[in-house]
């Protein structure tokens, strides 16, 4: 590929060097001069027959009195100046002039270099095509059906529900005629939507290595480029290349980049981007069922694309990849540790149960720190406190054991923590305690995780105003035991409010207000965050939500104080318990509760904090 294009560029070079050089040289010609000796030139100066010259080094250039030009070679003199200036010859001396080639090489290297340039450049830019125009030609990856790591269903779990959706696709690829035959038509484009992580990519790539088809793989951003016109060229060309290996498939990462609402870019909008969803529309809607071809694209962001996107006939089939359950996440953690080996003792069922809300990508990451915990520790299998810890460092961040702070902000912390444990055990309808600990991580100066029997996906008013209290058992316990407030309730009361307002404005929660939605939301399009809140209330029903949140917030203080003092000895018991041994297990706080002692040895050597704001670890709503 690469001889042509150098013969090429080597044959453009020489054709604008002889222009070049031609052009030179008729300018040179144009002047028709006299060539004459140094001794005629002086005979000529003597004789009064010429009117100018001009010196230029050795080189003597005049007019003569009968209007020839004449020029001669000579050398400088003083006295050629006086026999000129004897005779009144009019004269002027000038720099001598370089080598005319010279000239013409300083005038023209530059541009001849920069030619040069710009097709090195257009070549390297098209990644070794040898075309320098193929702007248009299409970036996707092509994976064939017969790649040595191919993806299949037994590589995705936690989703089974979306498996099941998309079955009927590689049904489809495997045996078109099947729905053909009977009128069928398979959907043109489907569309994956889930939060990040949630295994979209992942999704697609099963469904072409179960249905044995080839896989083009490009981002919605390869399609846009600074040149307009390039993405429809790039969304023509790829079409022309699937058609070429149907059946296939399609996949467009991140399609919001491409397929963003028409008319919503802020200062005008993008025409190339434009032009690019545009082409786009066409070829989706273009082409017939039976040609094999069909679009796969992920988004988490559905909300905005354009509308003409997602009408029938396009992307007519949208399937929600969700974030997995309790069920899901033990079956993903099956698949990550599957060529891990595992000690006898670890129950996945648990370390799902203390993962809620996290992803399939967050689940890996989680496998993998444990395995490099194990690993560091040079031992044979992964542990269960290799997979705590992993997850531990994962949530809140890694140990801070460099810091050293004083035995009353270690008191104030232990205390802190006691204070959210007590109220969460005493209460009915929370989750119940997992692990509470006053080594500081990350940005936390201690921590109490709730672990939830089940995923919760609605949340009851009581469940609520119990999160609230258990949140505000840290800084009832401070009050009351220590008789001061500290900011390691920062964090606490941030939450805390964030719910209560929630409780009010959105789920209807209020008694005074009724079950009305207080607020709209605003957002741009092509920002894709909220900007900003309406209010489509009055200053009085602002006053009132004011009020309402206040009321939540100090009634279920109240309650978080008088748990407190009613058990103050089940307080002072995990306060003590937290000094000693640093980290508590949920058995040992429910046996601190009943008054039952510890049978444990005390950690050793460790007097740990952190001068920020404590971050307590719940299963919070909203």
């Amino acid at each position: 590929m690469k001889g042509p294009f150098y013969r090429n560029l080597a044959l453009l070079l020489t054709v604008i060097l002889t222009f070049v050089l031609l052009f030179n040289l008729a300018r040179l010609s144009t002047f028709q001069v006299q060539k004459i000796s140094f001794s005629d030139l002086k005979k000529q100066v003597e004789s009064g027959k010429i009117k100018e010259l001009t010196i230029k080094g050795r080189i003597f250039r005049g007019k003569l009195a009968d209007g020839n030009r004449f020029e001669s070679i000579g050398y400088e003199s003083d006295e050629l100046y006086k026999l000129l200036d004897q005779y009144g010859v009019e004269y002027r001396v000038e720099p001598s002039e370089a080598s005319p080639w010279l000239s013409i090489l300083g005038t023209w290297l530059p541009m001849i270099l920069f030619i040069a340039l710009f097709f090195a450049f257009m070549r390297q830019l098209q990644g070794g095509t040898g075309k320098a125009m193929s702007f248009g030609k299409s970036r996707a990856r092509l994976v064939s059906p017969d790649s040595k790591n191919k993806v299949t269903f037994a590589d995705v779990a936690g989703i089974d529900e979306t498996l099941n959706e998309l079955k009927e696709i590689v049904e489809f690829l495997k045996d078109p005629k099947k729905f053909v035959r009977l009128g069928g038509r398979i959907p043109k484009g489907v569309l994956l939507m889930g939060a990040p992580g949630t295994g979209k990519t992942l999704v697609a790539k099963a469904i072409a290595g179960e249905a044995g088809v080839p896989f083009f793989n490009i981002s919605g951003s390869d399609f846009v480029e600074m040149f307009v016109g390039v993405g429809a060229s790039r969304v023509r060309d790829l079409f022309e290349q699937a058609k070429k290996h149907s059946p296939c498939i399609i996949f467009i990462d991140e399609i919001d980049a491409v397929g963003r609402h028409r008319g919503a870019g802020l200062g005008g909008g993008h025409d190339e981007r434009e032009q690019t969803l545009n082409q786009l529309l066409v070829e989706m809607d273009g082409f017939e069922a039976n040609e094999g071809v069909i679009i796969m694209a992920a988004t988490n962001r559905p909300d905005i694309l354009d509308p003409a996107l997602l009408r029938p006939g396009r992307f007519d089939r949208r399937i929600v990849v969700p974030v997995p359950d309790v069920k899901g996440r033990e079956g993903i953690l099956k698949v990550h540790v599957r060529n891990k080996p595992l000690a006898p003792n670890v129950e996945l069922s648990t370390l799902a149960r203390g993962t809620p809300g996290f992803t399939g990508a967050d689940l890996e990451n989680l496998v993998n720190e444990a395995a490099l915990i194990a690993a560091r520790k040079s031992k044979n299998y992964i542990e269960t406190e290799d997979l705590e810890e992993a997850k531990d460092k994962v949530l809140m961040g890694v140990e801070r054991k460099s810091m050293i702070i004083s035995d009353r902000e270690r008191k104030s912390i232990a205390y802190h923590e006691a204070g959210h444990a007590l109220v969460a055990s005493l209460l009915p309808d929370t989750d119940p305690i997992h692990k509470v600990s006053i080594i500081p991580r990350g940005m936390a100066l201690g921590a109490t995780q709730q672990l939830p029997l089940d995923d919760r996906h609605t949340y009851s008013k009581a469940y609520l105003e119990n999160l609230i209290a258990t949140m505000l058992g840290g800084r009832a316990a401070e009050e009351i035991v220590l008789g001061e407030l500290t900011t390691g309730a920062g964090n606490d009361l941030e939450r805390t409010s964030e719910v209560a307002r929630k409780m009010v404005c959105e789920w209807g929660m209020s008694e005074t207000l009724g079950p009305v939605t207080l607020g709209k939301k605003e957002e741009l399009v092509f920002l894709g965050k909220e900007i900003s809140q309406h209010r489509d209330f009055s200053e009085k029903t602002a006053e009132g939500i004011d009020d309402e949140v206040k009321e939540i917030i100090t009634k279920n203080y109240e309650r978080a104080k008088k748990l407190v003092t009613d058990n103050i000895n089940g307080l002072h018991g995990i306060a003590d318990a937290l000094l000693t041994y640093e980290t508590l297990t949920g058995d040992e706080i429910r046996k601190l509760v009943k008054g039952e002692a510890l049978d444990r040895k005390p950690t050793k050597g460790k007097e740990e904090g952190h001068k920020d704001a404590d971050s307590s670890q719940e299963g919070a709503a909203g």
